[in-house]
């Protein structure tokens, strides 16, 4: 390939993606159009807000197109009169119909968050994190009409340490995603990108997270149970039920200590942590936060509610 830089459409919608976006803004490829999903209500107040990606496009003054759907007929002609060479998709949200797929003479690139073809799917951070994966990644993947089958571009690598959850998780790789975006192009444009098929028998399904899952069950292990604390902060936040009200758990740790107590009793409260039976192992909640209030340490929380958890207690 000849170009020095690429005639882009970018397709995104949350702060993940608006960070690959902040990262094409400084390099010279030209931006042409970005597509994001409709503005929508969000938060308490249920105010229609724009995306991150629209805000990032409104300060670049790029031209914003927001399409409810891009099956319309009408919608994909006006995107292929953009005439891009390449369109590069981060978390955007609606499906690419093959139409749209093929139109841009180098086809489209999706910036996924995980090392494909494992954790396929909406979910790949959670996934991972819930399912204990010490490392995950990003892949710069050729899209096609698949749910993130299409092959392989470019991988970049991350560990998952211990105290890793879904925020701190997603900060990091939406920063090496952007870094990743950029290799690929910088590769691209020299012909050096090779792409590889995925293995189908090595793929698993990251589906999208449902708010019931974030229900602790006590009978899981604690290992199980803090991982799952990890993966659902800072949504939909685990929680469970305490002498008729809704307890979310914020932060949690396992502890390698046998009991016989019933899953869900609380063996000891104390400024350190409220210890709780589980299947396996002990849980140490660390930060803990009641209905309408605001997250606090167990120390804290302790301080007007140490009567109620009292060893042999027990949450539902």
């Amino acid at each position: 390939m000849n170009k020095t830089s690429l005639k882009i459409i970018f397709a995104g919608t949350p702060e993940f993606a608006a960070t690959a976006l902040q990262a094409l803004l400084q390099t010279p490829h030209q931006i042409i159009a970005v597509y994001t999903q409709p503005d929508r209500p969000a938060g308490r107040g249920l105010q229609v807000s724009e995306s991150a990606v629209k805000a990032l496009a409104k300060q670049h003054s790029l031209a914003i197109f927001q399409p409810s759907t891009l099956k319309d007929p009408a919608e994909q002609e006006k995107l292929a009169g953009l005439k891009a060479d390449l369109m590069v998709v981060a978390a955007y949200g609606l499906l690419l119909p093959k139409a749209v797929l093929t139109t841009p003479h180098l086809g489209c690139i999706n910036i996924h968050a995980s090392l494909l073809p494992r954790w396929r799917g909406a979910a790949p951070i959670q996934r991972a994190l819930l399912a204990g994966d010490t490392k995950t990644g990003i892949t710069i993947m050729q899209m096609d009409e698949g749910l993130d089958t299409g092959p392989m571009l470019y991988k970049a690598e991350c560990d998952i340490g211990p105290e890793d959850n879904s925020a701190n998780l997603h900060d990091r790789l939406a920063q090496l995603g952007a870094q990743a975006l950029l290799n690929s192009l910088e590769l691209l444009i020299q012909d050096k990108l090779p792409a590889k098929p995925q293995d189908p028998a090595q793929a698993s399904l990251a589906a999208k997270i449902r708010k019931e899952e974030a229900c602790i069950d006590w009978t899981h292990s604690a290992q199980e149970l803090e991982r799952a604390i990890r993966a659902f902060y800072p949504w939909p936040i685990a929680f469970t039920h305490f002498q008729g009200e809704t307890l979310r758990i914020h932060q949690a740790q396992a502890l390698d200590q046998a009991t016989p107590a019933i899953p869900g009793s609380i063996i000891s409260a104390s400024a350190q942590g409220i210890d709780v039976a589980t299947k396996e192992g002990l849980i140490r909640i660390r930060q803990i936060q009641a209905p309408g209030g605001r997250p606090l340490s167990v120390k804290d929380f302790l301080n007007a509610r140490q009567k109620d958890f009292q060893a042999g207690a027990r949450f539902e």
